[in-house]
């Protein structure tokens, strides 16, 4: 059955992967359906509390670190119908194995640092991954790391292809502590903090009515 004509366009969220030094678009991974929930812990990177630093108590010493969970499903079912590829021949392999490739360096980059290795080299500088960004609607897009990554394959194929599966993401969202402000990830940073400012600053406020009291004083 098609949508009504007047019917609102249904966005999705998903990863963008960009080029951590140029900035530049790798992928997008758009999520199949979009998480029934989302969850989200800030943890306070305060002074106040730690010892012999009273006099601090109201100060931050930098954003807070905040991570985010969801769970996302995946499905072959139409594209299996529609016998389409790479659906038919390989089901959800090609889906669930870029998500995997979010969270370990390439085979290329493996071999590289073993030759290096094997040359006699003391120090091999890591592998460097894209710089994931977290886009969930337009009032949030912000980078992260993947720091979570686990899947449920729940049905299968003849050939034992996964056609259903759910995966659960979490998140870490990098802040200006992690990219600095020069990076494009930290003006990403930057930008979602005073999205989230603008939008603080629209919330309805309550009166000391509210809360049973005439005043504090």
């Amino acid at each position: 059955m098609s949508a009504p004509p007047n019917a609102p366009k249904l966005i999705k969220g998903g990863l963008a992967l960009l080029d951590p030094l140029a900035g530049s678009v790798l992928r997008i991974i758009a999520l199949q359906y979009n998480p029934d929930t989302l969850s989200r812990t800030l943890q306070v990177k305060g002074v106040g509390g730690e010892a012999g630093e009273r006099s601090e108590a109201l100060r931050f010493k930098g954003p807070a670190v905040e991570t985010i969970k969801l769970e996302a499903e995946i499905d072959a079912t139409d594209a299996l119908a529609a016998g389409t590829e790479p659906a038919i021949s390989v089901g959800l392999h090609p889906d669930l194995a870029t998500l995997e490739a979010l969270v370990q360096p390439t085979s290329a980059a493996l071999i590289a640092a073993n030759g290096i290795a094997a040359g006699g080299s003391l120090e091999i500088a890591p592998a460097m991954a894209p710089l994931a960004v977290f886009v969930f609607g337009p009032q949030r897009i912000v980078p992260v790391r993947v720091t979570e990554l686990s899947i449920t394959e729940e049905a299968f194929d003849t050939q034992l292809n996964p056609i259903r599966a759910k995966v659960n993401l979490g998140l870490r969202v990098l802040s200006v502590d992690d990219l600095g402000f020069d990076s494009r990830g930290g003006g990403l940073f930057v930008g979602y903090l005073q999205a989230r400012e603008r939008l603080a600053a629209r919330a309805v406020g309550g009166d000391f009515r509210t809360l049973g009291i005439s005043g504090i004083g």
